[in-house]
């Protein structure tokens, strides 16, 4: 047995004890809970939930965040600890979502599981 085969039957096993986790973090699309993710470094959910209650209505693609520039977005996040990092990562990551995976997170995410599957 190699190692995919492995870890193929570890993650069977695993959806089976855990078959519905639910998320805490408030989400409008895969982008938007990839985006509440990297926010809740080192905060807590319900402080990302109450930050992006009133982001995600009017921004939830990564063209908006790349629009918006990492000043307005510190500015949207500046009530979560270490803002101008996670701005600048939130910025960064929306940048390289168009250009190399067309916008697209699931395509992202099928590729990282691939890789770590």
């Amino acid at each position: 047995m190699n190692e995919k085969q492995k870890a193929k039957i570890i993650i069977n096993t695993l959806n089976k004890i855990y078959p519905k986790t639910p998320v805490p973090l408030k989400s409008k699309n895969t982008f938007t809970l990839l985006i509440s993710v990297l926010l809740s470094a080192q905060c807590t959910d319900v402080n990302v939930n109450n930050v992006t209650k009133d982001i995600y209505p009017n921004y939830y693609k990564p063209e908006h965040f790349v629009k918006l520039g990492k000043k307005k977005i510190e500015k949207l996040i500046k009530k979560i600890g270490i803002f101008r990092i996670k701005a600048k990562s939130i910025f960064l990551m929306s940048k390289q979502i168009l250009e190399k995976h067309k916008g697209k997170v699931l395509k992202l995410l099928r590729n990282l599981k691939n890789y770590l599957v």
